[in-house]
């Protein structure tokens, strides 16, 4: 008994043959279905899928609109940051000290006992063109 174990220890397994099964035979009338129903099943696994693509677009494209959105507003906040800037700096010059000495000298007043110039600038004489004759 030690030698037939042995002798089968070395040996690979036998392997049964699997049996196919077969389908229920068909009573002699009945007819073949024409239905191919795996390539039903993938039809409709198609369209859920296709369903689900288009439940997708939607907030697709509501994201995108979005992100334009807030593209815009941002360069809208960063040129008022600017205005604001501009503004405020405005601001320092026409309250700081002399600021309103400035002005008035610029609407053209002096102050009392100030003798006032006016600079004009010269003008140049007219050109006259001449007319050869022949």
């Amino acid at each position: 008994m030690a030698r037939a174990a042995s002798a089968r220890a070395g040996r690979a397994p036998q392997r049964r043959p699997q049996r196919r099964i077969q389908p229920a035979p068909r009573p002699r009338g009945a007819r073949r279905s024409s239905i191919r129903w795996e390539r039903v099943g993938r039809l409709v696994l198609l369209g859920v899928l296709f369903a689900i693509v288009l439940l997708y677009i939607p907030p697709i494209t509501h994201w995108v609109q979005q992100s334009q959105t807030a593209s815009r507003e941002q360069a809208q906040v960063r040129a008022l940051v600017r205005e604001r800037a501009r503004l405020r700096a405005q601001l320092r010059t026409l309250t700081g000290p002399g600021a309103l000495e400035r002005q008035a000298r610029q609407l053209g007043m002096v102050q009392p006992g100030e003798r006032p110039y006016i600079i004009e600038r010269p003008v140049r004489p007219r050109r006259v063109a001449r007319v050869a004759h022949p």
